[in-house]
């Protein structure tokens, strides 16, 4: 997929949606690490009534939990949300994997574009990962720090999800398409009602 840096090989790191109480768990404590207690973000911003309508992903490293995102599904664009990697190991590889996951997951749906608000400081990087900022939007502040719109174009896939895929394939869990579940072997019964 993608080339590894920060000294990891890429076993050592993998991004999962998050798909249980546990995992949403582990997201919070990471958010919380890292908005309430490094950047002093207000509890009531940080954890804004978003959370249970989004899809979460989560990064680990070495079997550890260590960054997030969220995404939120709009008509024609997703919206990435509340990136964040762990302090002890930031450096980029991670959130390199972690958004590409979520652009993989985002095309899979079919949607054409991805959008982020992006700190300010940290444009630089996200132009490295394909987003630029939103030609005549202003940038704007909340919860104390300066941002900007960016987004990113995605091609048209093969694959994406539409009105026509398989019953199955959609019932599927999120992320996990591609692999019958509980409900493609119910069908092997007969019906009774």
């Amino acid at each position: 997929m993608m080339a590894i840096d920060n000294n990891h090989r890429p076993n050592d790191m993998h991004v999962e949606v998050v798909r249980d109480l546990n995992e949403f768990m582990k997201i919070v404590a990471i958010r919380a690490s890292v908005f309430l207690a490094e950047q002093d973000c207000p509890y009531d911003e940080e954890f804004d009534q978003n959370d249970l309508q989004a899809c979460h992903l989560i990064a680990y490293l070495r079997g550890e939990p260590v960054g997030t995102l969220r995404i939120r599904w709009f008509a024609n664009f997703a919206k990435i949300e509340r990136v964040c990697i762990m302090k002890h190991v930031r450096g980029g590889a991670l959130v390199k994997l972690l958004i590409e996951t979520a652009i993989d997951l985002i095309s899979r749906k079919g949607y054409p574009m991805a959008i982020g608000y992006i700190q300010k400081r940290l444009v630089p990087f996200w132009r490295q990962l394909g987003f630029t900022a939103r030609e005549g939007r202003d940038g704007f502040r909340f919860s104390d720090y300066d941002y900007v719109e960016c987004s990113r174009q995605l091609p048209a896939r093969a694959d994406a999800l539409t009105v026509d895929s398989d019953p199955y394939v959609l019932m599927r869990p999120e992320g996990d398409w591609d692999h019958e579940n509980v409900l493609d072997r119910s069908a092997l019964r007969p019906a009774v009602a």
